[in-house]
C-alpha cells in the first residue's frame, strides 16, 4: 500500500544515526511498506488546553482560546530549546509519486492564509513529557432537571427557574393582595401556579422553534428554561435566510397566538375573580415576550430575522451577523439606559411619585441585567458566525501527518528509525496485506524510556482502530469536527476513498488549527 507524503521527523531515541547533528538534513521521505499486526492500546492520557470547539456548535444563543501543548510539533524542548538530535530542516512532504499532494505539518502545512505561530518539527522519540487530549465527547446535555423529551428533544428546568419563580410568585402575591384582598396567603399559591403558567408558555414558544429547526433537518440539542426565558439551542445554521427568518420567528408568533389565546377565554370568565386575573396576567406576559423577542437586535428572535434580512439583500451570512449584532448592542445601552427612565417617568403605568427608593433600585439593576444579557449574546453570536466562517479552512488533507505502516511485532526503535528515515511523525500498524488495524498513540511512544525501546514492540503501544477512527481525507469544516467529536481519540487514520492509507491526524493537530483560524480577522467584520 503506497503512503502519501507528509512532514515531520520521528526518530528512535537510540537509534538515530550517529553522524546526524542537531542542525542536519533529514534523509527526504521515502517509501516504507512493513506489515504489522493489532493490538491493544493503553488509556488516553493526554492534556492541552482547548476551546470551545465544541462549539458549540451554533445554537439558537451561543464557543476560546487555548494552547497549543505538547503534541505540538515544534521543534522546541518544553524548557524552549531546541531538542538535541531534531534536524533543522525538514522534508518536503512530495509523496512517492512526486505529486507533491501528501499530509504536511508544520511550516509546509497547507494551511489558509493567515498568521500562524513558528513552529518546527518535534519528532516522536522526542515529542517531551506532555500528550495530547482527544477531543471531548459531548457531554450529554445537562443543565438542569429533565422535565421531558417533547419530539425527541430533551427539556431542562436550570436552577435559576426556581430563583425567578419565587421573585415572580412574591411580585404577583403583591399585586394580587390589592386586587383580590380576600384571598389571604393563599394568593401566594395563586402566584406560584401563574409564575408555572407563564414558563409553559415559554417552553411552548421554544418549542416552536424546535419543531421548525427539526422540520428544516437542523439538530437540536436541548431546551432549557432559565432564569430570563428559554433557549433551544439548536447546532447547526439554517442553510438559506428564508428559513432562518421562518426559525427566528416562529417563536413570537406562538406567543402572540397564545396572548389572543388568553384574551379570548378571559373573555368567557368574571372579572375580578382568580381565573380572571390568572388569564389576563398571562395574556399581558406573553404579548410582552413576543414584543420583546421582536426587538431587532441579536441574541433575540428579532435579531435574527434583521439577520436573514440583510443576509437576503447582501447574500452575506456574516454580514447579516455583524449588522444584527451591533443593533442588539445598541438595544443593550437603550435598555440600560432606558428602562430605569421609562420606569420612573410613570411610562409603564406606575405613578412616578411611587417610584423611589427601593424600587428605583431594582429597576436599574433589572435594566443592567438584561442589558448584559443582550450585549453578551450578541458578542456570541458574533464569535459563533467568525467560528462557522472559517471552520472550511479545517481540512483534514492539510492536517494529516505522514504515517508509516509497521508489523506488530517490530521493536519500537526500529519503527522509529523507518518513521525517522521516511519522514513520517506517526506509525500504523497494518496485517500481512496493508490493511490498517490500529494506531501507535504518540502519547504512548513518549512513555517507553529510550533504553526500553528495542525490546518493547510497537503492538502494545497501539490503539485498536474502530469505524469512528478512520476518517476521510476530504473531511473538513463542521463535518469534520464532528466525526472528531462523534468518536474521541487522540490519532486518527485518514483514508482515500480509494481505501489507501494517507496518514494520521492528531487531535492536538487540530485543535491547533482551530485556534489559529478563530484568531484570524473575519473578511465581513
Amino acid at each position: 500500500m503506497d503512503e502519501s507524503g507528509g512532514s515531520g521527523q520521528p526518530r528512535s531515541g537510540t537509534d538515530e544515526p550517529a553522524e546526524q547533528r542537531p542542525g542536519s538534513a533529514t534523509p527526504a521521505p521515502g517509501p516504507a511498506h512493513p506489515d504489522p499486526a493489532p493490538h491493544d492500546s493503553a488509556t488516553d492520557d493526554t492534556s492541552s488546553t482547548e476551546g470551545s470547539a465544541s462549539g458549540e456548535s451554533p445554537s439558537h444563543e451561543s464557543a476560546s482560546g487555548e494552547k497549543a501543548t505538547a503534541d505540538d510539533p515544534t521543534g522546541d524542548s518544553p524548557t524552549g530549546e531546541p531538542t538535541p538530535g531534531t534536524p533543522a530542516t525538514t522534508p518536503t512532504g512530495d509523496s512517492p509519486h512526486g505529486t507533491g499532494t501528501g499530509p504536511r505539518t508544520g511550516p509546509h502545512a497547507e494551511t489558509p492564509p493567515g498568521p500562524a505561530p513558528e513552529h518546527h518539527e518535534r519528532t516522536l522519540a522526542h515529542a517531551g513529557v506532555t500528550k495530547s487530549r482527544p477531543p471531548r465527547r459531548p457531554k450529554e446535555p445537562g443543565g438542569g432537571l429533565l422535565m421531558g423529551r417533547p419530539f425527541g428533544v430533551p427539556v431542562y428546568v436550570a436552577p435559576s427557574w426556581f430563583l425567578v419563580a419565587a421573585l415572580i410568585t412574591w411580585v404577583f402575591g403583591g399585586q394580587l393582595d390589592r386586587v383580590l384582598p380576600e384571598l389571604g396567603a393563599l394568593r401566594y399559591l395563586v402566584s406560584l401556579f401563574f409564575a408555572v403558567a407563564f414558563y409553559a408558555s415559554v417552553l411552548v414558544h421554544e418549542l416552536a422553534h424546535t419543531v421548525a429547526a427539526l422540520r428544516f433537518k437542523l439538530p437540536v440539542r436541548r431546551i432549557q428554561l432559565q432564569f430570563f426565558g428559554g433557549v433551544s439551542e439548536i447546532e447547526k445554521e439554517a442553510e438559506t435566510p428564508g428559513r432562518e427568518f421562518v426559525l427566528a420567528f416562529v417563536g413570537p408568533l406562538l406567543s402572540l397566538i397564545l396572548s389572543g389565546l388568553f384574551y379570548l377565554a378571559m373573555l368567557g370568565v368574571e372579572p375580578g375573580t382568580v381565573p380572571g386575573v390568572l388569564l389576563a396576567g398571562l395574556m399581558v406576559s406573553n404579548l410582552i415576550v413576543a414584543g420583546f423577542n421582536l426587538l431587532p437586535g441579536l441574541p433575540l428572535d428579532g435579531g435574527r430575522m434583521l439577520r436573514a434580512v440583510v443576509w437576503k439583500l447582501t447574500g452575506r451570512p456574516m454580514t447579516g451577523t455583524v449588522a444584527a449584532a451591533w443593533v442588539g448592542r445598541a438595544l443593550a445601552v437603550v435598555v440600560l439606559i432606558g428602562l430605569p427612565l421609562l420606569t420612573q417617568s410613570g411610562a409603564l403605568g406606575s405613578n412616578a411619585e411611587d417610584n423611589v427608593g427601593m424600587d428605583t433600585v431594582m429597576d436599574a439593576l433589572l435594566a443592567a441585567i438584561l442589558a448584559a444579557i443582550i450585549w453578551t449574546g450578541a458578542g456570541n453570536s458574533l464569535r459563533m458566525a467568525r467560528l462557522r466562517e472559517h471552520l472550511p479552512d479545517l481540512r483534514a488533507r492539510n492536517l494529516t501527518r505522514r504515517a508509516v505502516p509497521v508489523q506488530t511485532d517490530t521493536p519500537l526503535s526500529e519503527a522509529l528509525r523507518r518513521a525517522n528515515d521516511a519522514g513520517a511523525r506517526a506509525l500504523v500498524v497494518v496485517d500481512a496485506d496493508g490493511e490498517p488495524l490500529s494506531l501507535v498513540r504518540e502519547a504512548a511512544i513518549v512513555g517507553v524510556p529510550e533504553h526500553r525501546r528495542p525490546w518493547v514492540a510497537v503492538g502494545g503501544l497501539a490503539q485498536d482502530l474502530t469505524d469512528g477512527m478512520c476518517v476521510s481525507a476530504e473531511l473538513a469544516g463542521e463535518d469534520l469536527l464532528d466525526v472528531l467529536r462523534a468518536t474521541p481519540a487522540t490519532e486518527y487514520l485518514v483514508i482515500e476513498d480509494s481505501g489507501e492509507i494517507y496518514g494520521v491526524l492528531s487531535a492536538a493537530d487540530v485543535e491547533r488549527a482551530f485556534v489559529q483560524a478563530m484568531a484570524r480577522p473575519s473578511a465581513s467584520a
